[in-house]
């Protein structure tokens, strides 16, 4: 209980940030006021000295005028507050204070609404900046040198130890240890490396020093292209316009029309000035963010946060969901899924207990996890190696009873003289062929088995996937690993569509070339490599609970607990929250047009269009409340 409240601690900040940002509580603080104000003017105006209602009006109403004459002016950009405005200053110059107060009130309500929908990261770039390493060492002449990090030259000698980040993209010249590239491949399993092998800034040396020659630097550096392509991404992602401001210049030219044809006819300007009332968008305003908050606010309670405003309404539309691989679809930590003797001799209980203890001293997370695995499946704490010495980039020598055994890649074997006959040589392919990892067994110079581990598939991820294809998005595998692990797991879910040995700009790449050709892509991922293509994607969903906060920052949306089986409902509400908001504007415009209808006829004055108009947008948020506890049918 204690683990899960400390990983939701910093998404619980975060979504406290939210609600405190831009002055939130202040403008909550305003429309309290401006609402007793109004109060005070319809019930008992005679107690203060002037009508209260110009409390409202100043406080609510002149930033909606000020943004609509700014917008006007500077771009010609004439939306859905420029009607408001309007209408505001209409009333107010035939003394309907009231009907005034009342309109800029309900107005700076929706933009309140909306404001709380919204929220802007930019947290991510940042944390990625500083994983950039500030210093390397410059092996020069035998003498080894600590310089700032954008001084390394291409072709300089670096020397990096153990648990030291790679300051820039070159090649091992000598020695040998395991680099964890989890920051550019999201793989969360070191990778050996040996002479002529390359090596990626921002990766982190594990094990063993070694020396290497620099390739690639500065600004042409992996770490420095990702950092670029998460900016890139961001400023390329188009953004959803509010629909009232889509439709304002419309509304605007119907509403003068109307109000201006029925003071012509009628002569009665208080018939055109309750027309501009009437008109005013207030339904048509909070048809979006009410329904949007209602949503949010479902989404919450099935452990969504949403950090976009727009992010629901653009999941409604995706055609395709990406899918990183680990941590996101897997589990993201390796675990023991079989053991084999190659020596008739030997039973695979006797090579699993070996290899436990053999790696008991190992700080390698595949050592580690079969020392868990022996642990799990009831065999205890293995007893200590009487002597161990690790072989960084190989695996590891030990002493067992006063047995050598050698615990590693096959390469290891095969210097020792262990090759493996060809029949165990076929049998560990197969595991291969599966996506495998195997860590090979010889005892006193002799192959005596060897363990196959693998990331294992999250037990709710093919349901979850079922469920989506039948909501008509097709699901893709993304992912870092080698094509054999990245075919094994579109198999196992059922995954038509995969991409193997993807970097960070590979995702990034093919999600351009699908929604260029005009299928919108939702990006799950969770891992630092993920940032730039969570940006980029049409809708963006960062798994909070393994994933990084780099992944979390770039996201639109975080699956705080990472139950994946939550998927399918948060797509299905965004789809149920496009319908309802569509019922929203359906109702406010066509009680627009019969409030019109009688404000021509003079049925309506300002103060009861304002009422009217106003039940409107009372029906609408209730409407859009429904959504607060709707659930998907399985």
């Amino acid at each position: 209980m204690k683990e899960t409240m400390a990983m939701r601690a910093p998404l619980l900040e975060r979504l406290e940030e939210l609600l405190d940002r831009g002055g939130t509580k202040k403008d909550v603080a305003l429309l309290a006021v401006s609402a007793v104000a109004l109060g005070f003017s319809f019930f008992a105006p005679e107690t203060l000295p002037f009508n209260p209602a110009w409390i409202a009006i100043v406080l609510c109403g002149a930033p909606i005028i000020l943004g609509a004459v700014i917008g006007l002016v500077t771009e010609f950009d004439i939306k859905a507050d420029v009607l408001v405005s309007l209408a505001l200053i209409a009333a107010v110059a035939i003394g309907e204070d009231f009907a005034a107060g009342e309109v800029a009130l309900i107005m700076q309500l929706g933009a309140l609404l909306e404001d709380l929908t919204v929220a802007k990261a930019r947290a991510g770039i940042e944390r990625l900046v500083h994983l950039s390493p500030r210093t390397a060492r410059i092996v020069r002449d035998g003498v080894e040198t600590v310089v700032a990090a954008e001084d390394v030259q291409v072709g300089d000698v670096l020397r990096v130890l153990p648990g030291e980040t790679v300051a820039v993209d070159g090649t091992v010249l000598e020695g040998r240890t395991s680099i964890d590239e989890s920051v550019m491949t999201g793989e969360s399993l070191p990778v050996d490396k040996a002479p002529g092998d390359e090596v990626k800034s921002g990766t982190v040396n594990q094990f063993g020093a070694f020396d290497m020659r620099a390739q690639r630097v500065g600004e042409d550096s992996s770490l420095a292209r990702m950092i670029e392509l998460v900016q890139s991404a961001d400023a390329g992602k188009a953004k959803i316009v509010r629909l009232a401001d889509r439709w304002a210049t419309w509304i605007v030219v119907i509403a003068l029309t109307a109000a201006a044809g029925t003071w012509l006819v009628t002569g009665e300007i208080i018939r055109a000035v309750t027309i501009l009332v009437v008109f005013c968008p207030c339904a048509l305003v909070l048809a979006t963010p009410t329904a949007i908050m209602a949503a949010i606010g479902n989404a919450t309670r099935h452990s969504f946060l949403v950090r976009e405003g727009d992010a629901l309404e653009r999941l409604a539309q995706v055609g395709k969901a990406a899918f990183d691989k680990t941590g996101t679809l897997t589990r993201g930590v390796p675990e023991v899924t079989a053991v084999r003797s190659l020596s008739p001799g030997v039973t695979e209980e006797q090579v699993y207990a070996w290899l436990a203890r053999a790696e008991l001293g190992s700080e390698h997370p595949l050592g580690k996890a079969v020392v868990r695995g022996w642990q799990a499946a009831g065999g205890g704490t293995p007893a200590p190696a009487e002597d161990f010495e690790a072989l960084p980039g190989r695996g590891l020598r030990a002493v067992l009873d006063g047995h050598t055994v050698l615990a590693g890649s096959e390469a290891l074997l095969e210097e020792a003289g262990a090759a493996l006959p060809p029949a165990a040589r076929a049998e560990a392919e197969g595991f291969l062929a599966r996506g495998c990892t195997l860590i090979y067994l010889a005892v006193d110079g002799a192959p005596a088995g060897f363990c196959a581990l693998a990331d294992t598939v999250r037990g709710e991820a093919a349901a979850m996937l079922r469920a989506l294809s039948a909501e008509g998005v097709s699901p893709v595998l993304l992912t870092g690993d080698n094509e054999n692990a990245a075919a094994h797991i579109a198999r196992t879910l059922s995954i038509r569509e995969y991409r193997a040995g993807c970097l960070p700009e590979d995702k990034l790449n093919w999600i351009d070339r699908a929604q260029q050709a005009g299928v919108r892509i939702c990006m799950v991922g969770d891992g630092i490599n993920d940032a730039p293509a969570l940006k980029r994607a049409f809708v963006g969903i960062a798994m909070g609970g393994v994933g990084s906060d780099i992944a979390v920052d770039a996201a639109d949306i975080v699956l705080v607990n990472d139950r994946v089986e939550e998927l399918p409902h948060l797509l299905a509400l965004s789809r149920r929250m496009m319908t309802t908001i569509r019922l929203n504007l359906a109702f406010s415009m066509a009680l627009n047009l019969v409030a019109i209808v009688l404000a021509m006829t003079g049925v309506l004055n300002p103060v009861v269009g304002a009422l009217v108009h106003n039940a409107g947008s009372v029906l609408v948020i209730l409407n859009s409340a429904l959504l607060l506890k709707w659930r998907r049918r399985s």
